[in-house]
């Protein structure tokens, strides 16, 4: 009985997940716990292993196709043995013809002899694939492949024996009005010639839907995987919270001065730096104690605040941004919480997260560096309530009372802009959580 491969949960508001790359082909056996895809989502890239020993029977889900969790990718079947695989499936190939004519190189002006030209080793094809045409005698250069890459799957070949007709091209799968779409073989009944992959998939129209034309010198750049799914999640937050802003200017002279007393013997006893991020998530911990209403989340028809804090720091990596989750992070201390985000982050640029470290976050802080510009606001991260974003750190002019008269100078400033969803939470508690966290940091009331 053959077991299903299914995509499983890889983190909180994952619903779905693209296969990215199959690393098995039919009919080859696996091990148990074997890694035997990769799928992408919005959140983190993850191997999907094996849940038996086995055959892999059928590749249900192929690279590119999108899959919702619970969804099958593919089946096992675990009492297959690997030298009866052939000899189960070649019974459905009828004998091939007597001889069949080569096809025609790209070189119409030579035809290779029979017996010349590649090997069939060298034509991409699966294991079950190629045992089941050496059983019945089939050249696998004749077989059109429509795997992945062009791959000669076990159905290519079942099909080219006359176990099946052969597809109809679709002009969906190559442009309309292609010259793919009408392309002949020549003869009847041989297949057409498998068409180049292109390094990029082409528009559906030189006219793009709002209107835009192409123009000579654009640049056509396809969205990958984990891009397109970042990209529907984010439409979906927007769509799902109404978003609200507002900004503090924070006062970090104190800050600066602390860190620079303490970052040698900090690196010296905990071997991370001590950046300026673990005193934001501090200050946004303990002010999340006092103003609950921004750790919840929206259920159906009611606002569950959430008993633990969670923090999700936003990390971005070459293939896209992260939220890994700090656990408990009420519970830490500032070396405590220093240390969790050097560790998720590095994790997460040497794609070495878990679906674990990126579920239940509660609220989110995002650093997008030193580049950070003045401010900006940043999209809430479902199904949570808020996410503070912070702008850059700049010494600017300040106007300070001194010795009861008013003077100007110099001091370490730099911008908070909270994002919240005006379902759960109100403009009072949201402005009275940011005014918090800039009086928590410009106190500094901090231990190492």
């Amino acid at each position: 009985m053959s077991i299903d491969v299914e995509l499983p949960s890889l983190g909180e508001s994952v619903f779905e997940g693209t296969v990215a790359r199959w690393l098995v082909s039919e009919g080859e056996m696996v091990e148990v716990d074997q890694p035997i895809v990769e799928v992408t989502t919005d959140k983190v890239d993850a191997e999907i292993p094996a849940p038996a020993a086995g055959m892999i029977e059928e590749i249900v889900a192929g690279e590119g196709t999108v899959v919702e969790v619970g969804g099958v990718l593919a089946r096992i079947d675990p009492d297959a043995k690997a030298d009866s695989v052939a000899a189960d499936v070649s019974a459905k190939v009828p004998a091939a013809p007597a001889a069949p004519e080569p096809l025609p190189t790209r070189d119409d002006t030579v035809s290779p002899a029979p017996g010349e030209g590649r090997e069939d080793e060298e034509v991409a094809a699966t294991p079950v694939a190629r045992r089941i045409a050496e059983e019945a005698a089939i050249d696998l250069r004749e077989v059109r492949g429509t795997g992945s890459g062009g791959r000669v799957t076990k159905e290519d070949v079942l099909r080219h024996g006359g176990a099946g007709a052969p597809p109809s091209t679709d002009e969906g799968a190559t442009g309309h009005g292609s010259p793919l779409a009408s392309a002949s073989g020549g003869r009847e009944g041989t297949p057409p010639p498998r068409p180049p992959v292109p390094s990029s998939p082409p528009l559906r129209s030189a006219r793009h839907r709002f209107g835009y034309e192409l123009q000579p010198g654009d640049r056509v750049i396809p969205m990958s995987p984990m891009r397109r799914i970042i990209a529907e999640h984010m439409v979906y937050s927007k769509r799902t919270s109404p978003h609200v802003g507002t900004v503090a200017e924070a006062d970090l002279t104190r800050v600066v001065r602390f860190r620079k007393r303490h970052k040698d013997a900090f690196m010296e006893t905990h071997g991370v730096p001590l950046t300026f991020l673990p005193f934001v998530v501090h200050a946004t911990v303990r002010a999340l104690r006092e103003f609950p209403a921004l750790n919840s989340s929206v259920v159906e028809d009611a606002i569950v605040e959430k008993r633990h804090i969670h923090i999700g720091v936003a990390t971005e990596t070459e293939k896209g941004l992260v939220v890994p989750v700090i656990r408990d992070a009420d519970r830490l201390s500032l070396a405590g919480i220093a240390m969790a985000i050097h560790d998720l982050s590095s994790r997460a640029r040497e794609k070495r997260l878990s679906a674990d470290d990126l579920r239940g976050g509660t609220f989110t802080v995002s650093n997008p560096g030193r580049r950070g510009n003045l401010y900006g606001f940043a999209i809430i991260n479902q199904p949570q309530v808020g996410i503070l974003r912070m702008g850059e750190i700049a010494k600017r002019p300040v106007v300070r009372s001194l010795e009861g008269e008013d003077a100007i100078v110099i001091r370490t400033m730099m911008y908070l802009a909270l994002s919240y969803d005006h379902r759960a939470v109100d403009g009072a508690p949201a402005n009275g959580f940011l005014y918090r966290i800039r009086e928590i940091l410009e106190a500094c009331e901090f231990e190492i």
